[in-house]
Order: C-alpha cells, then sequence, then structure tokens
C-alpha cells in the first residue's frame, strides 16, 4: 500500500493523498483540534462529519492525565470512545515540556511533570509517551520530543535537539515493538518525526538530514509559531523543507492563520493543526474572506445577515449575526459553538479550495488573491 502519494504539484506546492487504516487523508490538510477528545465550543464529531474535518487531533499528555489512556483503551480506542472513524493524529506530549516548564525538570530519560490539574508527579519519556498514544489508538502518532522556546540560544538547541534525534530513535524502537503485541488495538500506528532547532537554519537541516535517515511515515516542523516572527518562520521553513523526505508527509505543527497555510503550503507542507479558529470563535472572532470580523462589535446588534453571506456552514444558513451576538453577550453555550462551526468550516474550506488551485496550476493566483481579499477589506465592508 502506497502511504503517501503526490497527485500533483504547482511549484512548491503538493496536492497529494496519504492513506491509513483509517482512511484516506486528502493533502493539504487542516487537522481540527479536540485537545481532550472533543473540539472546545460543544462541537462534538457528528459536527465535524458536516464541515469537512478529515483529521481530528488529540492531545497525549492531557488525556493520559483524565480520563488516563488506560481508560480510553478498555473503552476500544480513541476512535470509539469519540464515535470518529476517520484518521485521528496524538502529539506527544513534548509541546508540554515547553508549554508548562514551571512544572516540569528534563533529563536524558524523559521529563517529569507536575500535573496541571492534581499536582500529582508524572514522568514521561520517549517510550511512556508511545506507550500511551498506543492505547489511544491513534492513527499518527507523534514522537516525543523537546520544543525549545523559539528564541533560546544556540548553547541551549545544540543539545536539545540532540537528545530530541536519541529520543526519536527510541519512540521507533518501541511503536515496532507495540505495533506487533496481540492487545495494541491500532497495529498499523503510524510515527512522526519532529524537527527541532529554534530558529537557526544550520542546526534545524542537520537534524532535518538526521530523521530523515530513519524512514519514518511522516515528518513534521515543531518549535514555530511560538514566539518568533513570520518572517523566521518563512525563512526557516524555506532552509528546511527540501531537506526532509519528498516522498512523506511534512507538518507544521501549530500553524496558524490563514495566510500563515497559505505561505507554508508554497513552501511544500502537507500538514496543519492550530487552536486558533475554535479559540477564536469562542471569542465572538470570525473568519470571512474579508478578514475577520469581532461579533461583539455594537454595529452587529441589528445585522440580519449569516456571518458571511454566501457560506454554507451549518451556523450561516440558520442563523444571523445579531442572534449569535445575542448568545454571545448572553453568555448562552450555543454562541460559541455556532462560531466554532463557522470557523472550523470555514479552515476545512479553504484547505479544499488550496487543493483546486494547485491541481489547476494556479495556486500562486490563488494565494495572492485570498490573502489580499481578507487584507484589504474595509471594516464597514464586512
Amino acid at each position: 500500500m502506497e502511504e503517501y502519494k503526490i497527485l500533483h504539484k504547482d511549484g512548491k506546492a503538493k496536492r497529494a493523498q496519504f492513506t491509513t487504516v483509517h482512511g484516506v487523508i486528502q493533502t493539504p490538510v487542516f487537522m481540527n483540534v479536540g485537545t481532550a477528545a472533543a473540539i472546545k465550543g460543544a462541537v462534538s464529531t457528528t459536527d465535524l462529519q458536516q464541515i469537512k474535518t478529515q483529521v481530528q487531533l488529540s492531545n497525549t499528555y492531557h488525556l493520559h492525565v483524565r480520563p488516563g489512556d488506560e481508560i480510553v483503551k478498555k473503552l476500544g480506542g480513541l476512535h470509539r470512545f469519540m464515535n470518529w472513524d476517520k484518521p485521528i493524529l496524538t502529539d506527544s506530549g513534548g509541546f508540554q515540556v515547553y508549554s508548562l516548564a514551571g512544572l516540569r525538570k528534563i533529563k536524558e530519560e524523559g521529563v517529569t511533570f507536575h500535573s496541571h490539574v492534581d499536582g500529582r508527579i508524572i514522568f514521561m519519556g520517549p517510550e511512556e509517551s508511545i506507550r500511551i498514544q498506543s492505547n489511544l489508538a491513534s492513527t499518527i502518532a507523534m514522537a516525543f520530543d523537546e520544543c525549545p522556546p523559539a528564541l533560546a540560544s544556540r548553547e541551549y538547541v545544540m543539545p536539545s535537539v540532540e537528545r530530541t534525534t536519541r529520543w526519536l530513535k527510541r519512540c521507533k524502537t518501541e511503536m515496532e515493538r507495540l505495533n506487533t503485541l496481540e492487545d495494541t488495538i491500532n497495529k498499523n500506528q503510524l510515527l512522526f518525526g519532529i524537527n527541532q532547532g529554534a530558529i537557526f537554519e544550520d542546526i534545524r537541516i542537520e537534524h532535518a538530514k538526521a530523521i530523515s535517515e530513519l524512514d519514518l511515515d511522516g515528518y513534521a516542523i515543531g518549535g514555530l509559531a511560538v514566539g518568533e516572527s513570520h518572517e523566521d518562520m518563512y525563512r526557516i521553513l524555506d532552509a528546511v523543507v527540501d531537506h526532509l523526505p519528498t516522498d512523506k508527509p511534512t507538518y507544521l505543527m501549530g500553524v496558524g492563520t490563514p495566510q500563515n497555510i497559505l505561505e507554508a503550503v508554497d513552501r511544500g507542507v502537507d500538514f496543519f493543526d492550530c487552536v486558533y479558529p475554535s479559540r477564536n470563535g469562542r471569542h465572538g472572532h470570525l473568519y470571512t474572506n474579508k478578514g475577520k470580523i469581532n461579533l461583539f462589535n455594537k454595529k452587529y446588534e441589528l445585522d440580519t445577515r449569516p456571518i458571511e453571506p454566501g457560506c454554507d456552514c451549518p451556523t450561516c444558513k440558520n442563523f444571523t449575526r445579531a442572534y449569535i451576538r445575542h448568545l454571545l453577550k448572553s453568555g448562552e453555550m450555543l454562541g460559541m459553538r455556532l462560531c466554532v462551526l463557522h470557523n472550523l468550516y470555514f479552515y476545512n474550506t479553504m484547505m479544499e479550495e488550496i487543493r483546486d488551485a494547485i491541481e489547476k496550476d494556479h495556486f500562486k493566483e490563488y494565494k495572492k488573491q485570498k490573502i489580499d481579499m481578507m487584507n484589504t477589506a474595509k471594516d464597514n465592508e464586512i
């Protein structure tokens, strides 16, 4: 079975498909983030089916803390637990090494955390992370890594990246072992490695070469969108993507805005995830092709238009800006839910448009038009 197949290229932009045990992923793809096995904002997996979601992403560390990965395994794995039959990617817990900096201690064996929920001590190393992800039975497991701060010093980043490579090899060995065990739910679980190196091009390139030799199922670029400028992000992508295997998918972790995604697709990236559409939606900030709108603004109080005229999402087909604004201001959960549904639909639809533009060899024109439209719309037009 050919897992990753490039169907068409337009410059460096790739239109591909990635075959997994839980279905074929059409790329470029945006993965909808459901950290604790749910999209924040009261959005269920049955909703995700309606808004063109291909992949759902969940978090290893958070699901280990609660309900516990052993419990999820007893319940048949994440797919059965959530009622979701399409691919799921689980991140490794490595990002929590970065985001919970005040609650952890890093050693060669792994990382000791204090749980953000109850303070209990948790140890997670490469083997533990892979075992948790095997219990969750996700489609794609991410290797355990350290995500150094984007602006960390070279003296910090070099040994951190070398340790991430050693951890990656341990992850691969453990996954190969687990995938042979009789009680493993998903014996076809895939492993993606993660490129690190902060904003040092030479460290990034050397690390990309080192992990490419391991012949993994896919390769991610981590440690971006964590405090560096957009210019630095694009500079690192320009440097690194060419040094990752062309016959495997490339995943830019935690990115980003519609413009970030368009720029990264132009540089050869296939997979994306970000909390922006759901987080912004919960705060009444909504994406449209003419830019973002904030529904808390008083000018929408009597606005009977949908969030975006012509949008086919369940929200725009049924509800007005004025009503959704009322719900948000009243603290009604329905307001958040409707906004998150629209934003995720906007992202998933944009990815459809990107795939279509690449197939038709006019991605650069599409990218420019999309960015110009979102950046130049006047407030009174939206």
